[in-house]
């Protein structure tokens, strides 16, 4: 006979999830159980249900199939929500199992007892608890097609008493399906943007992950167009080094030459991107927008003409119907300046800058204590990390650093908290990376406060010989929010971190622990710490005040910049 457990876990294994993230406890023992006795699925335990929910997230997003973690009752499954938020807001697919209290007592104010449906109403497309054998295999299938369908989060929850039922003999595995991949607009549709685009002598792209298998033919557009192409922060895996068009990112993280070719052009066409800071898009101009989410559509910016469908066939049938543009002003004058704004960031790539006389004066003002630029940092990774590697990044300065400063060459891919923005993502994202392939490079752009926020999973990575490459920007801040107190003024406050020798803490866990402190060992050591085997942390004490500067800063930024550093500047004679 099988029980609820092993039809679930089989079912899983079937369609192939090859890992389980989580915690043991009593209500899910049937389960993981049943894991135990499954070679197909490996079970592994984090030391926090987050880090674990984030792994899953991270796999899912990797792969474009299912992650899946569990939580027990109340405090366990409650311990999963930020994950589950960042895969629901990142659109992967994302099973969470989760313990409930057993059937007799659920309603009764039980010890741990949480209502799952209520806890998880905001976050899961699907919440469903199984009370009988006869309910198991029809929630299963339920719970998994539509995490694939909607591409988000399904909560599927198991009593104590339920797991270990059996089920009526004969009773099929559950199957799940794949999503259709081929939507596309009407004619009629198609022959409008046409129109619109034919007609426009300067047309701007903006290009987000939606458009991640249809490169070719982006490349044609934006090449038949002689169009820039703006890429969001997730669309730099796929774009970044296969278009001639690119000008770099908007946004915080951006550059002058999205700006050039926002306010350059008469037409913005947004392919495959739901790019949220409206304030970075520019006015006046016809909008068409592409997307395979009808509600995404005119949400961020008014839209002219919007398509709904995937990218990839959609935009083999528009490209028949345009018509190749000679004049490539528009795109020249962005892309020039993208390579002058690349070339001053060159600059601070150089372990000898701050000796220099141009960085000599730049030093007294933004690096007096001397200490190791994250430009410089990251270029080092850029030049030392795989053609294949697989990188996450902590939201905060450590993204600015990456986005501006690695080039997702080759089949490098790229995961992150970017549309939650949570804080202590990148460490456990790369543990789910590295155990979907353990053979293939993992590079995690750490942030200070993020890293030690889940700390304790850095013995995830040794207990499982997870193979990470942990960066550490320690730079003893909360980095952003430091940058945002100074923008309006406010000198920082809060911000400051009283951070441990990380390197000497990975090493007391059983990582390999490396510190560095000089600029000029920079480069050698993280070429030594790609080169060593299993996880390995690397502890960079970074600049707190390497400024960021947006696209289009205004004066009152600069203004409530000027005003913070001299409060700051007063502080430190109190």
């Amino acid at each position: 006979m099988t029980t609820i457990a092993e039809l679930l876990v089989e079912s899983l294994a079937e369609h192939g999830v090859r890992s389980v993230w989580g915690v043991v406890g009593d209500a899910l023992n049937p389960v993981t159980d049943a894991i135990r006795r499954e070679d197909r699925i490996e079970w592994i335990g984090v030391r926090h249900e987050e880090a674990g929910a984030f792994a899953a997230g991270a796999q899912a997003a990797l792969t474009g199939k299912l992650g899946v973690c569990m939580g027990t009752v109340g405090p366990g499954a409650i311990h999963l929500l930020n994950g589950l938020y960042d895969a629901a807001k990142s659109r992967v697919p994302v099973l969470a199992i989760c313990g409930q209290v057993p059937r007799e007592e659920i309603g009764s104010d039980f010890f741990q007892e949480v209502d799952n449906d209520a806890v998880f109403a905001d976050v899961a497309v699907f919440r469903a608890t199984v009370m009988t054998p006869e309910q198991a295999p029809g929630l299963i299938e339920q719970a998994v097609n539509t995490a694939l369908a909607e591409r988000s989060v399904a909560v599927l929850s198991i009593p104590g008493d339920v797991g270990g039922l059996e089920l009526p003999h004969g009773t099929a595995v559950p199957r799940f399906l794949e999503p259709a991949s081929h939507t596309v607009p009407s004619a009629e549709e198609l022959a409008g943007v046409a129109a619109v685009l034919n007609a426009a002598s300067k047309v701007t792209l903006l290009v987000g992950i939606g458009a991640r298998e249809a490169l070719t033919e982006v490349q044609e557009l934006a090449s038949t167009l002689a169009a820039p192409v703006v890429l969001t922060l997730k669309a730099k895996e796929g774009f970044e080094e296969y278009l001639p068009q690119e000008v770099g990112q908007s946004g915080l993280i951006g550059n002058h030459a999205s700006k050039v070719a926002f306010d350059g052009c008469e037409v913005l066409f947004l392919v495959g991107t739901d790019f949220p800071y409206r304030e970075f898009l520019p006015g006046g101009k016809t909008v068409v927008q592409l997307d395979l989410r009808g509600e995404h559509i005119g949400r961020r910016v008014g839209v002219d003409h919007g398509l709904v469908g995937h990218a990839k066939p959609t935009l083999a049938q528009l490209l028949p119907l345009l018509t190749a543009k000679k004049d490539t002003d528009h795109l020249d004058k962005a892309r020039s300046a993208y390579e002058a704004w690349r070339k001053r960031q060159e600059q601070f790539t150089d372990p000898a800058f701050d000796r220099k006389p141009k960085g000599l004066l730049r030093r007294k003002v933004d690096n007096p204590d001397g200490r190791i630029r994250p430009e410089l940092l990251a270029a080092a990774v850029d030049r030392h990390a795989a053609d294949d590697a697989l990188f996450t990044t902590d939201t905060g300065m450590s993204t600015v650093w990456l986005s501006r400063f690695v080039r997702m060459r080759g089949s490098r891919r790229l995961v992150g908290s970017y549309n939650l923005g949570s804080m202590a993502n990148a460490m456990p994202q790369a543990l789910g990376l590295a155990a979907a392939d353990r053979s293939r490079q993992v590079v995690a752009f750490c942030g200070d406060g993020g890293l030690s926020m889940l700390l304790g999973d850095l013995i995830t990575a040794v207990a499982y010989e997870l193979p990470v490459k942990l960066v550490v920007f320690d730079n003893g801040r909360l980095g952003m929010v430091k940058l945002e107190m100074e923008q309006v003024g406010l000198p920082e406050y809060g911000t400051k971190l009283a951070n441990p020798d990380f390197a000497a803490v990975a090493t007391a866990i059983g990582l390999t622990g490396i510190r560095v402190e000089k600029p000029g060992d920079v480069d050698a050591a993280v070429r030594d710490a790609f080169a060593m085997p299993g996880p390995v942390l690397l502890d960079v004490l970074t600049n707190p005040d390497e400024v960021s500067v947006p696209p289009s800063p205004t004066l009152s930024q600069g203004w409530g910049f000027a005003i913070a550093k001299s409060k700051e500047f007063l502080e430190s004679f109190e």
